[in-house]
């Protein structure tokens, strides 16, 4: 035996137990489920609010805004309740074994989810106007990620429903990708932090816009200091221009004041780019809108699809192979044939059933 295949050997013994039937299927989890696994085990010590996300004299650089009863804190307490759960529960039912095997927890979890991503999106909404400062790029981005992953799981339980088995997986892998783009988000924003702190020619000349009511909590109400720095910040401490605002400077290498102005000015470029990258790859992985090439996942979504037609037809419904949301149902693509002799089972999975059973 080469040494080539006592490699593939040795990764189909790990593999494999987990219902995977192709290498870089799990190669993918493994990236991005580890990735959405470990940062939402990380955050979990926040729902400790008092000791984990604002701990006195520290904690996120929002914590000005999460004030007692205050809608930001209420929202924050909400959002981050429901979707800690949610997105650990959620890692596992990409999982095919327990799909296969344990298709009651993949029912109830799933439901469970779908309740918790509809709670936490409204948490998510209610500090919308004050998040990273509130600039208007940044409440947009909020919206469009909750609108698409609300969207997304709504699709994917209309699917399900109407025994779509194939769009409910894609729709399901777009709602989770778009949510993990928040993990990506924060990487970009490390990197960006570090090139413009590191390079100065690159960083010099960053500013962002901040009222010094804010500038006064993150200096630790140092007023000398403050005015020294801020002189226009007078007219705040004299109450005659109580929203007055002044320009801090962007810097990672600076006071806590100047580091927030710098992860709230790139937070705005840090999603899109982040979202951008998440929802092209998605489309790559799975849609069957995109060109051949790019479709990776073709045999799969024609399997899931033929086990979709066989459930459709013996529950005795209009159409079937396209009673749920399918190219050939709502656009110009080809009318899809059943094939005559139809494998419901994974190739080499031995379970016949586990996907029959699944749109039950």
């Amino acid at each position: 035996m080469s040494t080539k295949e006592k490699v593939a050997d040795a990764a189909r013994t790990i593999y494999n137990p987990l219902g995977f039937k192709k290498f870089y299927n799990f190669v993918l989890f493994f990236i991005f489920g580890g990735a959405l696994l470990g940062f939402t085990l990380a955050r979990f010590q926040y729902l400790s609010f008092d000791h984990g996300l604002c701990p006195e004299g520290g904690g996120t650089l929002d914590c000005y805004y999460y004030t007692p009863g205050s809608l930001d804190k209420i929202g924050i307490q909400i959002h981050l309740s429901a979707i800690l759960p949610a997105s650990f529960l959620a890692v596992f039912q990409f999982v095919p074994i327990i799909r296969y095997k344990l298709l009651l927890f993949h029912r109830v979890s799933g439901y469970l989810i779908v309740l918790l991503s509809a709670i936490s999106t409204a948490g998510a909404l209610m500090l919308v106007r004050n998040a990273q400062g509130g600039p208007m790029e940044i409440q947009l981005a909020i919206g469009v990620i909750s609108f698409m992953f609300i969207v997304s799981i709504g699709l994917a339980i209309y699917n399900i429903k109407r025994l779509q088995i194939e769009q409910h997986r894609a729709w399901m892998l777009r709602a989770w990708s778009y949510a993990g783009s928040v993990v990506t988000m924060r990487l970009v924003m490390m990197a960006i932090a570090h090139v413009l702190s590191t390079y100065e020619h690159l960083g010099k000349g960053y500013s962002h816009a901040m009222p010094c009511v804010k500038v006064t909590y993150l200096m630790f109400g140092q007023v000398e200091r403050i005015l020294e720095k801020y002189p226009a910040c007078a007219q705040f401490f004299d109450g005659s221009v109580p929203g007055q605002a002044v320009a801090v400077t962007a810097d990672g290498n600076g006071d806590l004041a100047e580091l927030t102005a710098l992860y709230n000015m790139i937070f705005g470029a840090a999603f899109w780019l982040a979202f951008a990258l998440h929802a092209a790859g998605v489309e790559i992985y799975v849609s069957s809108f995109v060109v051949q090439q790019l479709h990776l996942t073709p045999a799969e979504a024609d399997r899931l699809r033929n086990v979709s037609y066989q459930k459709q037809l013996e529950a005795g419904m209009k159409k079937p192979g396209r009673t749920g949301l399918t190219a050939d149902k709502l656009g110009d693509a080809p009318r899809w044939i059943p094939k005559s002799t139809v494998s419901v089972s994974a190739p080499g999975s031995g379970d016949a059933a586990s996907d029959e059973n699944l749109a039950k």
